[in-house]
C-alpha cells in the first residue's frame, strides 16, 4: 500500500510542476495586462460602450464595469466592484450569472484550447450565452425591488508602481496556490486511478451526465471542473488528454458543458453570501450548459446527414 501511494506520488509531481508552469505562463501575463489596462481607464472606457447593451437584459449601464471586470479577472475583483455600486437583488443575480459564466474568461479559453476546443470559439460562445442567461432571466424573474448591499471599495492606485507592487503580491500568492492545489489534484488523480477508484465514483454520475449529453469518460472531470473550477479542471484534463485516457473529441463536448456551468460550489457561495439566491444562480448555469451541448451535438448530426447525403449523391 505504501509503495504504490509513494509511487503514485513520484508520478505525480513532475506532472504538477509541469502543468502549473503552464497555468502561470497563461494566467501571470494576463493578470498583469488586465491591472494595467485598470489603472490607465482602459477598461472603464470599453465599459462606456456596452451601456445600451445591458439596458436590453435589465442591467443599469453602470453595470457595464462589473462585466467587462469579470471578464479579465477572477469572481473577487468583479465582486468588489459590483458591491461598490446601487442596483436591485434581482439586478445583482442577473448579473452573478453573466459573470459565473463568463469570468476570467482568456486565462480559461487559453486553458480549454489546449484541450480540444477553438480559443475564440470558447470566447464567443461564453459571452454570447452570459447574455442570453441574462435576458431569459430578465423575463422569468419578478419585479423585486430589494436594494442589493454596498460593502466593499474598488482597489485604487495612485502610480504604476503601486500596481506592479499589487500585482507583484497577488501573484506570489497566486504561485504558491496554483502549485498547492494543482499537485494535490495530480496526486488524487493517480491515487484514484491506482487503486481503480475512478470507475466507482464515476459509474453512478454516468446516468446524470447523459442527461447532460456527455460522455461516459467525463464524471470525474465534471466534479473537478465543479469543485475546483476550469483552470485546474482543465489541468488535469490535459493531463488525462495527454496520457491517452481521454480524447480531444470528448474533451471539447466536457469544455463546452464546463463553460458555461463550472466552480458551482466556491463561485456560487461567493454570490450568495451576498444575498443571491443560490437555486437560481446554480439552476440557470447547468439549464444553458445543457442546452449548449444538446443543440452542438444536434448540429454536428444533423451536418453529419448532411455530408452522408452529399456523398450518396455524388457516388449514384
Amino acid at each position: 500500500m505504501k509503495e504504490r501511494v509513494f509511487k503514485c506520488v513520484r508520478e505525480a509531481l513532475p506532472r504538477s510542476g509541469k502543468l502549473s508552469l503552464w497555468l502561470l505562463k497563461i494566467i501571470l501575463p494576463v493578470s498583469l495586462l488586465v491591472r494595467l489596462l485598470q489603472y490607465y481607464g482602459i477598461i472603464d472606457y470599453l465599459a462606456e460602450y456596452l451601456h445600451p447593451l445591458f439596458n436590453l437584459v435589465g442591467l443599469p449601464g453602470a453595470t457595464a464595469i462589473v462585466f467587462i471586470t469579470s471578464i479579465f479577472l477572477p469572481l473577487y475583483a468583479a465582486i468588489a466592484v459590483m458591491t461598490s455600486l446601487a442596483m436591485t437583488m434581482r439586478e445583482a443575480t442577473i448579473l452573478a450569472v453573466m459573470c459565473l459564466i463568463a469570468h476570467n474568461l482568456i486565462v480559461e479559453c487559453a486553458v480549454t484550447k489546449k484541450t480540444g476546443s477553438s480559443f475564440w470559439g470558447m470566447v464567443v460562445l461564453r459571452i454570447s450565452m452570459a447574455f442570453v442567461a441574462a435576458l431569459f432571466l430578465n423575463n422569468v424573474l419578478p419585479v423585486n425591488d430589494t436594494p442589493f448591499m454596498q460593502t466593499a471599495q474598488v482597489e485604487q492606485f495612485n502610480s504604476l508602481g503601486a500596481v506592479l507592487v499589487a500585482w507583484l503580491y497577488s501573484s506570489l500568492t497566486l504561485i504558491i496556490t496554483i502549485l498547492v492545489i494543482v499537485t494535490a489534484l495530480m496526486i488524487l488523480q493517480r491515487l484514484l486511478s491506482e487503486f481503480r477508484l475512478i470507475d466507482a465514483i464515476s459509474r453512478p454520475l454516468r446516468p446524470l451526465m447523459r442527461v447532460f449529453g456527455l460522455p461516459d469518460s467525463s464524471p470525474f472531470l465534471w466534479i473537478v471542473g465543479n469543485v475546483i473550477g476550469l483552470a485546474y479542471g482543465g489541468a488535469i484534463m490535459a493531463d488525462m488528454v495527454e496520457e491517452g485516457n481521454l480524447t480531444l473529441k470528448d474533451a471539447n463536448t466536457v469544455n463546452h458543458h464546463l463553460a458555461i456551468s463550472h466552480s458551482l460550489l466556491e463561485d456560487t457561495l461567493l454570490f450568495v453570501a451576498l444575498g443571491i439566491n443560490f437555486w437560481i444562480i446554480v439552476g440557470t448555469r447547468i439549464l444553458f450548459a445543457m442546452l449548449v451541448v444538446w443543440v452542438r451535438r444536434f448540429i454536428i448530426y444533423i451536418g453529419r446527414q448532411k455530408n452522408e447525403k452529399n456523398y450518396s449523391a455524388t457516388h449514384l
